[in-house]
């Protein structure tokens, strides 16, 4: 049985976590990692058919009425994210009127922007929450540490969906981590989609490892099995970084990715973004919502280089289960091997 500081923050089995994934709905998938012993994650869900608000409401809901365990949310903090103090008021609300979920509704992630709020707001009000923050570059690992979260996700390039514009690779910032914040719980993520991997993050001084793409490739997430269906033949090479609304965004290549166009520099990302027009957002968020319902080709396909490690559409329970157990064998072999 793997301990670290974050199994224990948590109660968790294992040391695997379900990355946010808005703003596509990952309440199923939740809850699967959850019951198997790992952390589940509600994503910040703002697809059309209902408001952001609502739909977080009713995800914690399910999830308390489906389980017992602990789990997590996701609050993307962006300035394009109007609904994110909203978000934050209310959650402090909900764990306030509902034993159950404040007892459940352990982690607080926030990301794509200022953890500040946040910070502020649950410290006083709901307390109970371990907010976390995403950090893809040292410097903004500094200013959560300033503001007072309780802990960091650091997230490298490598992974899917919305990036920094830093692209600092995982393996570089986990070693930052370790240097610089070696007392701050810290999750691995971007780039983790095996046993082997698990055991290198946990050695770099994490305390667990958050994973999407694998976790989209599995019986239990809501994506369409068209989405799943891309990951398990394409390669680590088959994916491109480009301009997204919160930011450059990792996409598989498509027909939609390669028109959208490779934007390279921090310079012309950023002009870009700012040239956003409301017409612009709405078009983006159409994208979404166009591969949740399965259109490969014109809608934007969210996945990580990690689509070059997984070759099948898994079960949930076994791929924390087995990772685990993998991992811990080879942290073992490790340790023998050194004495």
């Amino acid at each position: 049985m793997i301990k670290t500081n974050i199994t224990e923050m948590f109660g968790l089995k294992y040391p695997i976590i379900s990355a946010p994934m808005g703003p596509f709905y990952t309440t199923e998938l939740a809850l699967a990692v959850s019951e198997a012993g790992g952390l589940g994650v509600l994503s910040h869900t703002n697809l059309s058919d209902k408001s952001s608000t609502t739909a977080m409401k009713e995800n914690i809901e399910y999830l308390i009425e489906h389980t017992d365990k602990p789990f997590g949310i996701n609050i993307r903090t962006a300035r394009m994210q109007p609904d994110a103090n909203v978000l934050i008021r209310n959650v402090s609300k909900y764990v306030k009127n509902n034993p159950k979920i404040r007892e459940q509704l352990v982690y607080g992630l926030t990301s794509a922007g200022t953890p500040r709020t946040a910070a502020e707001y649950w410290k006083k009000r709901a307390p109970t929450i371990k907010h976390f923050h995403v950090a893809p570059a040292l410097w903004l690992a500094k200013k959560c540490v300033n503001v007072g979260v309780d802990g960091l996700v650091v997230t490298g390039g490598e992974g899917g969906g919305h990036q920094s514009y830093e692209e600092i690779s995982t393996l570089v910032l986990l070693q930052q981590m370790a240097k610089y914040y070696p007392d701050v719980p810290y999750v691995a993520c971007g780039g983790f989609a095996t046993p082997e991997g698990i055991a290198m993050a946990l050695c770099a001084g994490a305390g667990a490892v958050a994973m999407g793409t694998r976790f989209i490739a599995t019986k239990q997430s809501e994506f369409h099995d068209n989405y799943k269906a891309l990951i398990p033949p394409a390669t680590a090479k088959d994916t491109i970084l480009t301009t997204g609304a919160f930011g450059p965004i990792r996409l598989l290549k498509n027909k939609y990715a390669l028109e959208h166009g490779e934007v390279m520099s921090k310079e012309e990302k950023k002009a870009k973004e700012a040239s956003f027009t409301l017409e612009e957002a709405t078009e983006e968020m159409k994208r979404y919502e166009m591969i949740y319902k399965g259109d490969v080709e014109n809608g934007a396909v969210l996945v990580g280089q990690t689509i070059g490690l997984i070759d099948d559409i898994g079960d949930v329970d076994d791929i924390i289960t087995s990772f685990t157990k993998k991992a811990e064998e080879i942290l073992k072999n490790i340790v023998s091997k050194t004495q």
